[in-house]
């Protein structure tokens, strides 16, 4: 009995060993002297102590991988201790010392900071700059416009920012770890071609091209639409593009965007971007680096909107204006009824210094096809464009800004879908919308696998 039980126990030995050198677990010395056991040394126990010592070695694998994660933990704090430490450094770049702050409904926290301290100072081409007067606003042709007034969540609540500040969306820790690297946070993944569906991106847009742009101009309804997971986006917005769709790409962008990634939720919010080389190395959202020069006082880019259009419902839209003013070359955006928010230095662009030569309305999705099939991420308003108002996403009074700083017509206006049984488009044009269209989809359906 004594040697079937001693050789049961030197199996466990061996065993236990074996497991002990294949997960590389080293165990702590300990301080009383212990007999070293192995597969060519085993001793004889008493049989309840063996018949224990045989149960405990049953489960030593998982003894074995819990020790393992322990061992392998132990270099997890050094490695996230350096990262925070990266993540604050950058939280101390972005948000700059405030005189206020306000908390939003929506859970954003607003900082009121002296304007001259926003980020955008701290771009070598513009240190020690301050922000320039309001230009001369395009001539209107649609004076008699009667355009809605524009609301954000954080305002509802009454306060404001005083006069001498703006308003900045607090950036918090979340909000950087959401984001794939703390490098590129903020900006748009890499690479992007704007002339292509390629990485995923899909769009519905109108465009005109062929001329000298200096503007651009548009309504837009504001929806909510569903976004699948948070490494996609929907958006609806004007580009202003100049250069070829290689490295040299110029755009300023403006609209608004559900982005859970980047905001950590579902609301539509109010953003702008540009970059100067195709979103390599330059450029960002909103205030999320230098560069836009803000000026006013009540708008924050990159907040939530409210209110939101309702299917078969009411319809609420936002105008906006960029245009390039004729003195300075600078290129500055109006949200909203005659609200200048603030503008991009010409110091920023290379083609765009000049002027435009294409302008794009549209929205825009990220298709990650994260279950193997289509997203169901929506684009406008969820809908196709042949349900029209009051159920699709839709653009209207489109302009465009000329040589002489006048808002005209589009000439030859073209519609384009990237994916037309997923998200389709359709234009068309009247005495009161002027240039306008209709898209939008809901992505993955019967005809968009």
């Amino acid at each position: 009995m004594e040697k079937t039980e001693e050789a049961c126990f030197c199996f466990f030995c061996f065993h236990f060993n074996h497991r002990r050198r294949q997960h590389g677990v080293k165990f702590k010395q300990q301080k009383q002297k212990q007999q070293t056991v192995d597969s060519s040394s085993c001793f004889k126990l008493p049989p309840v102590t063996s018949m224990f010592v045989f149960i405990l070695l049953l489960f030593s694998p998982t003894i074995s991988a819990k020790k393992l994660r322990q061992d392998h933990q132990i270099f997890r704090p050094r490695e996230e201790s350096n990262k925070m430490k990266l993540v604050q450094a950058h939280l101390k770049k972005i948000n700059k010392p405030f005189v206020k702050s306000i908390q939003s409904p929506d859970g954003d926290i607003i900082d009121c900071v002296v304007t001259h301290h926003q980020p955008a100072f701290d771009h070598p081409k513009l240190k020690g700059k301050k922000p320039l007067d309001p230009p001369e606003r395009p001539y209107r042709h649609d004076q008699a416009e009667n355009r809605s007034e524009n609301y954000q969540l954080w305002s509802l609540s009454g306060e404001s920012c005083p006069e001498g500040t703006i308003p900045i969306r607090r950036t918090s820790e979340q909000d950087i770890l959401r984001a794939n690297s703390i490098q590129r946070f903020g900006r748009k993944a890499r690479p992007i071609r704007r002339d292509t569906s390629s990485y995923g991106h899909e769009h519905a847009v109108g465009y005109v091209s062929g001329n000298k742009y200096y503007g651009a101009k548009a309504s837009i309804n504001v929806w909510a639409p569903r976004v699948a997971n948070r490494y996609e986006f929907s958006l609806s917005q004007m580009w202003v593009i100049s250069g070829s769709f290689g490295n040299d790409l110029n755009t300023i962008e403006a609209g608004w965007q559900v982005s859970p990634e980047l905001y950590g939720d579902n609301y539509p919010r109010f953003f702008t971007y540009w970059t100067t080389d195709a979103y390599q190395t330059t450029g960002c959202y909103n205030l999320l680096c230098s560069g836009f020069i803000q000026t006013n006082n009540r708008i924050a880019i990159g907040a939530a909107i409210s209110p939101r259009s309702v299917y078969n419902g009411g319809q609420f839209d936002i105008t906006l204006l960029i245009w390039k003013d004729p003195k300075h070359g600078n290129w500055w955006l109006e949200f909203g009824s005659g609200t200048l928010v603030g503008y991009w230095p010409a110091s920023l662009f290379t083609h765009l210094r000049d002027h435009a030569s294409m302008v794009q309305f549209g929205g825009e999705i990220v298709n990650s096809r994260a279950s193997g099939s289509h997203t169901l991420t929506q684009m406008g308003s969820g809908h196709f464009s042949g349900q029209g108002f009051g159920k699709a996403s839709y653009f209207r009074n489109m302009q465009v800004v000329d040589w002489g700083n006048n808002l005209i017509p589009l000439s030859g206006f073209k519609i384009l879908a990237d994916h037309p049984n997923c998200y389709d488009i359709r234009g068309g044009s009247n005495r009161v919308w002027g240039n306008y269209f209709y898209y939008g989809g809901p992505g993955k359906n019967p005809r968009c696998p």
